[in-house]
C-alpha cells in the first residue's frame, strides 16, 4: 500500500525571487513565518517580510493572494531566519 504522499524528495530547489515556494504544493511551506515578530512596532515584519496587514489577514487569504506576497517578500530577501544576515 504506497501511496504517493508517502514518498519524499530528497533534493530540493535553492529559493530565490523568481521560483517562490508554491502554495498549497505538499511539502511547500503556507507561512513566511519565522517566529521573529517584529510587527508591533514596524511596519514590515523584520522576520517575515510582510505587512502587518498581511500577517493579519493571511489565514483569510486564497493561495493566489498568498503567492503574490511570497513573490515580494522573496524579492525582498525575506524570510529572514534568526542569526541571519
Amino acid at each position: 500500500m504506497n501511496s504517493p504522499t508517502s514518498k519524499h524528495s530528497t533534493t530540493t530547489a535553492s529559493p530565490s525571487a523568481e521560483t517562490p515556494p508554491e502554495v498549497g504544493q505538499p511539502g511547500a511551506p503556507d507561512s513566511p513565518c519565522v517566529a521573529v515578530c517584529s510587527t508591533l512596532f514596524d511596519d514590515i515584519c523584520r522576520g517575515c517580510g510582510r505587512t502587518v496587514m498581511e500577517v493579519s489577514n493571511w489565514v483569510f487569504m486564497d493561495d493566489a493572494e498568498k503567492q503574490a506576497v511570497w513573490v515580494r517578500i522573496r524579492a525582498a530577501g525575506y524570510p529572514r531566519r534568526p542569526g541571519t544576515t
